[in-house]
């Protein structure tokens, strides 16, 4: 049975922060998987669809959380009754710059705002006249920082500052791009810089994380408990905070969790571990699971872990390595150590070790899928599915949103 529209379509997000660097929004991702794109007869529909599942049956506004959803949206999704399937509190319209700006096109965004929609206009480097009528109407103008020099930057935000919008920067690599765009008032940001944050570059592993860390090794290599007790035992404040988290998220039981041997038998090594691990990036900044990039470990270690389970069903050693290699991967970006610094101290499984380090066997073959439906990567998804027996474009599809319903979770039951 071919698959639905929707199946051609997988969900990708990066992240929007504010000036102080908090996390506010998700650009969200809509991405066609090239092996569907023939079957798609109207495209309309199948991106309304693909949005209106996410928002409802898949669980993508859940998966938000406090945060919002920029949305990008083509003339003719634009003038599509479909866009009302959309929650307007909850999402933001990015009008693309292929959209012309025509008296029926204006007088369309004029009616969306009327019901309560956010709008944005995407990849703006330039003010041309034609425009004008648009950028009135318009909460967040989107600077495309790639194509502009300094100069022309400058020049074009003291355009855009008298229309009193949100002025977005995009595309930011660099520190330098961020901090001159902070100069200029610029409200928020968004680009691989902050995917990886080199702010953090050179930033040393605390004694409470190289103890973790070690911790995740003893757990991998089957040590006693005693022994986990004892690797505890020089670090009293990690030990409050790990029975404080077990307390509170651990196994939803009624027992109070009061000793470390308690916390170990009733979570279980396998849930014991992946907190760790989650704590091991926590402690890494102090915006906890608001940080974008934590959120993002989180989610990819799901995924991986969901994926490694629908193409080896009953697997648990796999699944474990896969949540073990996605949630790692990311740390050389938090804390600017390589990778094979990292996992040096650790007595990893040589799978998990292949595939942080080189990229290698099974499992860097499914981190490599993982990140490619993370950033919407159609080419690579394309190139990697047939590496994996059963595994379609739906089921991936399916697999994104349950682990990034599932990371949300994570960060709402800490905040709580």
């Amino acid at each position: 049975m071919p698959d639905s529209p929707a199946s051609a379509f997988f969900l990708g997000r990066q992240p929007i922060l504010d000036r102080s660097q908090r996390l506010v929004a998700y650009e969200l991702l809509f991405r066609g998987g090239t092996q569907n794109a023939a079957q798609v007869t109207d495209g309309v529909t199948a991106t309304a669809t693909v949005i209106a599942n996410a928002f409802t049956e898949l669980g993508v506004a859940d998966a938000l959380g406090h945060c919002l959803g920029f949305i990008n949206v083509d003339v003719d999704f634009l003038f599509s009754d479909m866009l009302e399937l959309l929650p307007c509190q909850n999402v933001v319209l990015e009008i693309l710059e292929t959209v012309p700006p025509t008296p029926e096109v204006i007088e369309r965004c004029r009616s969306l705002k009327a019901e309560g929609f956010t709008l944005a206009l995407d990849d703006v480097i330039q003010v041309s006249p034609e425009y004008q009528a648009l950028l009135d109407l318009v909460d967040i103008i989107k600077v495309d920082l790639q194509p502009l020099s300094p100069a022309e930057l400058v020049t074009l935000t003291q355009r855009l500052k008298p229309l009193n919008k949100r002025l977005l920067a995009e595309k930011v690599d660099s520190r330098e791009q961020k901090d001159e765009c902070l100069r200029l008032g610029y409200d928020l940001f968004q680009g691989y810089y902050f995917a990886k944050p080199t702010v953090l570059a050179g930033k040393k592993l605390s004694h409470s994380q190289m103890a973790l860390m070690k911790l995740m090794g003893l757990l991998l290599s089957d040590a006693d408990t005693a022994d986990l007790e004892a690797a505890f035992k020089p670090e009293p404040g990690l030990t409050v905070n790990l029975l404080r988290l077990t307390n509170s998220v651990g196994a939803g039981c009624t027992v109070r969790i009061n000793s470390l041997r308690h916390a170990i038998t009733v979570l279980g090594r396998r849930q014991l571990q992946r907190w760790l691990q989650l704590l091991l990036f926590a402690s890494g900044t102090d915006q906890g699971m608001e940080n974008p990039l934590l959120q993002m470990a989180a989610t990819r270690g799901r995924l991986m872990e969901l994926l490694a389970d629908f193409v080896k069903k009953g697997d648990k050693a796999l699944a474990d390595e896969s949540f073990m290699v996605g949630i790692m991967s990311l740390m050389p970006a938090l804390v600017g150590i390589p990778m094979a610094d990292i996992v040096a101290p650790l007595a990893l499984p040589d799978p998990v070790r292949d595939a942080l380090v080189e990229s290698k066997g099974e499992l860097g073959k499914l981190l490599e899928l993982t990140a490619a439906a993370e950033s919407g990567d159609p080419g690579t998804i394309a190139e990697t599915l047939p590496s994996f027996a059963g595994l379609d474009l739906a089921a991936l599809n399916q697999c994104t949103m349950q682990a990034l319903a599932w990371a949300h979770s994570l960060g709402r039951e800490k905040s709580e």
